[in-house]
């Protein structure tokens, strides 16, 4: 039994499409280098990034089965599931069979699988953009901390781009130890260290305050439902909201 191992880029997943298309014997597999663990019983293959192999995979999606088949492979990816490789694999090659009407397939596994993974992370990314506090920093900058449990800061991103366009801002994903970084003009992705040093401008405490005060105003004490608010915002985003600090 052979498996690819990919270095955990989209483009190494990708790669290793282009590879297992074309070889002899198709891989069972498809693992990023970080979640592997060796079975005696099993051969692994190394695959090395190449751009111009992946951007044909790439290409070959969008003419031979669609563009929302792509975006299901890449939610799927940031999903960072153990065996998303596998899956995005599998879903691909039963694309390439069956062109654009792969996602009608819904009761196929390989189809299923890769649609449930992918509502998971636009669930989590739709969420954030509601969820998503910015603190101002000194230097006017706008700094907010996250940690998701889907790899989802570049999805993120583009949509305060274009919000917040007059600022510059950085969305830290502490988890993953990432960050989008935006400069009025322009936004990457860069390693940001999970602990960093920040200084918040003497104005942010005085909105934190206001803020506060107003979540607590409209509060209905009467009408207070917790498991109805969990629903809609999850406990385990509440570390980066302001408003539910202090336990408000």
């Amino acid at each position: 039994m052979i498996n690819y191992v990919f270095d955990g880029s989209f483009e190494g997943l990708l790669t290793s499409v282009y590879e297992a298309y074309y070889c002899k014997e198709p891989p069972q597999k498809i693992l990023w280098s970080r979640d592997l663990q060796e079975n005696l019983f099993e051969s692994y293959i190394h695959i090395e990034t190449d751009h111009e192999k992946s951007q044909k995979v790439y290409h070959s999606v969008l003419k031979k089965i669609s563009y929302p088949a792509l975006q299901n492979a890449y939610y799927t990816y940031l999903s960072e599931h153990p065996d998303s490789g596998t899956f995005i694999y599998r879903y691909l090659k039963f694309g390439f069979k069956v062109g654009g009407k792969v996602d009608q397939y819904l009761t196929d596994e390989r189809v299923l699988t890769v649609h449930t993974l992918r509502r998971k992370v636009a669930l989590e990314n739709h969420r954030l953009l509601g969820l998503l506090r910015f603190r101002k920093l000194s230097g006017d900058i706008y700094y907010a901390p996250i940690e998701p449990d889907f790899n989802i800061v570049g999805l993120l991103a583009p949509h305060f781009v274009k919000r917040l366009s007059s600022q510059n801002f950085v969305i830290h994903d502490k988890k993953r130890c990432i960050g989008a970084v935006f400069d009025q003009n322009d936004w990457y992705l860069t390693d940001i260290p999970n602990e960093i040093g920040i200084t918040l401008d003497h104005s942010e405490l005085d909105f934190q305050g206001l803020w506060k005060r107003f979540f607590k105003s409209i509060s209905i004490e009467e009408r207070t439902h917790p498991k109805l608010q969990k629903s809609f915002m999850p406990k385990r985003y509440w570390k980066y909201l302001v408003e539910k600090e202090a336990g408000l």
